[in-house]
């Protein structure tokens, strides 16, 4: 078996860009290239690793190759990157993975400082929930992630931010004049919870209150929580950094109880981290104003 570089990359393109197409402007090559690379590594496996009926899809041999193919890339572009690191070269490109909010409220500002600093790096955002963050780093899909109270977080990591968790209430709302909204008051209008990620932290909040974490709406994406909000539907909690989200109808207000979230910046724990995410990362402890957005 004779797997190339070159057949790996075309094989998790097409699979994160879900299009053959899309795959080829992604590593700027024709889709022919894309195809023709991708048949090689079929026949070099005796088997089909992409479904191309209809939608494009894994198929089982493909789920068994794409963990080994995110490792090897991932060690292999490491090991590329910390050569040219040797060499004084800070360049190239460097994934990272974020949750919405964070994706929204933190990251623009992170980019812009890591661009100044860091001209030659191209930090590229994977925007997931929080369950996704932790098996996205270790399998090699992303390089460096802003993890959320994570413990599994590795040793030269750093706490970026901290936020707290406040009401989304619409502007013309009886609460929304409030300085603070108890949470037990927050259910008189049926409340709505995301599932990405903030589900834990808000029953935390609720054990806080003494108030039974009772929910009219769950839903996973924090775009259709805010457009039931903005409908009247009812009324959420999230994290403040998620405010920027917010159209100008609704309002965020603090909350009692609440709790903080601490945002971490860490690469994998399973493997050397890639030279670049040390050198965001050292570009962040020279600003210690970035370590609180709460």
């Amino acid at each position: 078996m004779a797997v190339s570089v070159a057949q790996l990359r075309a094989f998790l393109a097409v699979v994160d860009c879900r299009s053959f197409s899309a795959a080829g402007d992604e590593l700027g090559i024709s889709q022919s290239a894309i195809s023709h690379a991708i048949h090689g590594l079929e026949r070099d496996l005796g088997g089909h690793v992409i479904d191309r009926a209809g939608e494009i899809r894994v198929t089982s041999l493909g789920e068994v190759v794409m963990p080994y193919a995110r490792s090897a890339l991932a060690t292999l572009d490491s090991l590329q990157s910390s050569v040219r690191a040797f060499r004084g070269d800070l360049a190239g490109t460097v994934r990272l993975a974020a949750v919405p909010t964070v994706c929204q409220g933190l990251v623009p500002g992170l980019l812009q400082l890591w661009k100044a600093r860091l001209p030659d790096v191209d930090v590229r955002i994977f925007e997931g929930d929080d369950d996704e963050m932790g098996e996205w780093l270790e399998s090699g899909m992303v390089d460096a992630a802003i993890l959320i109270d994570s413990a599994d977080a590795g040793p030269d990591s750093l706490i970026v931010a901290q936020d707290d968790f406040r009401a989304v209430l619409r502007r013309d709302h009886p609460l929304a004049g409030q300085d603070v909204v108890p949470v037990h008051e927050l259910h008189e209008d049926g409340f709505i919870v995301s599932t990405g990620g903030c589900a834990a932290h808000v029953q935390r909040i609720h054990a806080l209150a003494g108030v039974p974490f009772e929910t009219q709406q769950r839903v996973r994406e924090l775009a259709t929580l805010l457009s039931m909000v903005q409908q009247g539907i009812g009324v959420s909690i999230m994290p403040s950094l998620g405010e920027s989200m917010l159209p100008d109808s609704l309002v965020m207000r603090p909350i009692t109880p609440t709790v903080q979230r601490t945002l971490v910046l860490s690469g994998p724990r399973s493997r050397a981290w890639h030279p670049l995410t040390h050198a965001l990362i050292e570009v962040l402890r020279d600003r210690p104003s970035v370590g609180n957005a709460a």
